[in-house]
């Protein structure tokens, strides 16, 4: 039951309907995190961007929502977090529309940071409103909010791929289907009574809280396993899809089926939690993710695949919710702003760290897997001409096999990441199918191996955090078990 049933004006607080509501707001992130990243290749077509444009959109779906925590997580005491819901509503609802009716990239950029920013509005509101809604019960409650992340994941993957195998493939629904969870979330949400922030009802004030989260050395501890942490689940999560389907399997079923793994294991959290302790948790999750991903990275068949996905999501699924959980239980002080510090360094690793050096080590290793004389030999005819596709996407497959060629002959080798680029190019332009097809069986393979290795190098990270964390797990241990922090109600 929540610690508190009316808020100071006597209006009853409904805890089903608020936990429900933030659930599905949840399910709104979870969609229009996938969707942008899933439109990416439709948006380069129509609207003729660079990849530099197009990875600008993709990556504000990350640091927008870091942004958007840092900002607002502090104020969730003082605006409320009803007052965050709102602006979050607000922000899904004209992100989407501002990206359905864009005009080209700044227009695309804005709407996408715009969602971003009304992602990180969600979770800066909601991970509070959880523990403040059930104070004696954080952690499992935290990591069945968190289902819903996974959840979302699901739901939009297996509607993206229905919609593709269905001859649907306009972005502009598939961006719009975030619209459908954003408006049950405002129904349900943004005129019902909200409790006070834990916070608040004890009388923690700003300054207060920003000392227990800046000045607590083991909340520092808990930032950085964060970042350890969200780079293992985040980190190779966005480059699964396309790791696998370059193997040629179906990645986002892969993606689907890791997702939903997660989610029923989310929700069945309480038995997990009271049998294995948190810091328990969290040491079995950086054992099993690491074996899951080490395996992931060597796996080449289907059902191998699957079953290292398997491991590796068992791993994984309760890293977030429980880091969260653990923080909120052992700094209480820090309040909303513990919360949103640790979203904020987990999403901000990911995109701005982890994601990019996994691209890196793929390119690269990508690249030696290329046969030079192959390469040369395509990358030549594609110079010398195309038939049967668009003019425009004809002259830039010209021009990046020339740039390659240029170097070759100068220097002897293939330019890095230029050959890839010039691979994709011929492959995007859709003209002579025979040199699209040769492209394409040159660039998967290599793709796919690049991809795999990158995901060998987050595999030490788990090393890492298996030390860590059994050294707080030992701890707790010693002084008789895990144990929750209170935090005392001022008079």
């Amino acid at each position: 039951m929540p610690k508190n049933t009316t808020t100071e004006s006597g209006a009853s607080i409904n805890s089903s309907r608020l936990f429900v509501g933030s659930c599905v707001a949840l399910i709104a992130t979870s969609v229009a995190f996938a969707t942008v990243g899933a439109i990416m290749l439709s948006l380069k077509r129509e609207f003729v961007l660079t990849n530099e444009e197009v990875g600008w959109i993709g990556g504000a779906a990350l640091w927008g929502f870091a942004v958007s925590q840092l900002l607002f997580a502090p104020f969730a005491d003082t605006l409320g977090m009803r007052f965050l819901l709102r602006l979050s509503f607000l922000g899904h609802l004209l992100g989407v529309l501002t990206m359905i009716v864009a005009d080209g990239f700044w227009t695309l950029f804005g709407g996408a940071l715009v969602i971003a920013m009304a992602n990180g509005l969600v979770e800066a509101a909601c991970n509070p409103l959880v523990a403040a809604l059930y104070p004696d019960n954080k952690t499992v409650k935290l990591n069945q909010f968190h289902v819903w992340f996974p959840g979302g994941a699901v739901l939009g993957g297996l509607a993206a791929y229905g919609l593709d195998r269905g001859g649907v493939t306009s972005w502009e629904f598939q961006i719009g289907l975030v619209l459908i969870p954003t408006l049950i979330y405002g129904m349900l949400l943004l005129r019902e009574p909200f409790p006070e922030t834990e916070g608040v009802q004890a009388g923690v004030g700003m300054g207060e809280m920003f000392r227990a989260a800046l000045t607590t050395p083991f909340m520092w501890v808990m930032l950085i396993a964060m970042a350890m942490t969200a780079s293992i689940e985040l980190g190779p999560n966005r480059w699964v899809p396309a790791v696998v389907e370059a193997g040629g399997m179906p990645g986002i079923l892969v993606l689907v089926w890791i997702s939903g793994l997660m989610a029923v294991l989310r929700y069945k959290a309480g038995p997990v939690v009271h049998s294995l302790s948190p810091t328990g948790i969290l040491v079995s999750s950086a054992l099993v993710s690491g074996i899951g991903l080490l395996w992931l990275s060597y796996v080449s068949t289907v059902v191998m695949t699957f079953a290292a996905a398997t491991v590796f999501a068992i791993g994984v699924c309760y890293f977030w919710p429980t880091m969260l959980g653990v923080v909120s239980e052992r700094v209480p002080r820090s309040g909303a702003l513990g919360l949103g510090l640790m979203g904020t360094v987990g999403m901000a690793t990911v995109g701005l760290v982890t994601a990019p050096q996994m691209g890196r080590v793929a390119d690269g290793y990508a690249h030696d897997q290329f046969p030079v004389e192959q390469v040369v030999e395509l990358l030549q005819q594609t110079e010398a001409g195309l038939t049967g596709g668009v003019e425009d996407d004809i002259q830039s497959a010209r021009l990046a096999a020339g740039e390659v060629l240029k170097t070759f002959v100068a220097s002897g080798v293939l330019a890095s990441p230029g050959t890839a680029n010039a691979l994709r190019a011929l492959i995007s332009s859709d003209a002579d199918e025979a040199l699209v097809a040769e492209a394409q069986a040159i660039l998967g393979p290599a793709d796919n191996s690049g991809g795999k290795i990158s995901f060998r190098f987050v595999v030490p990270l788990c090393a890492i955090l298996l030390v860590i964390f059994g050294f707080m797990y030992a701890r707790d241990r010693r002084v008789g078990g895990y144990r929750v922090e209170s935090i005392e109600v001022s008079a």
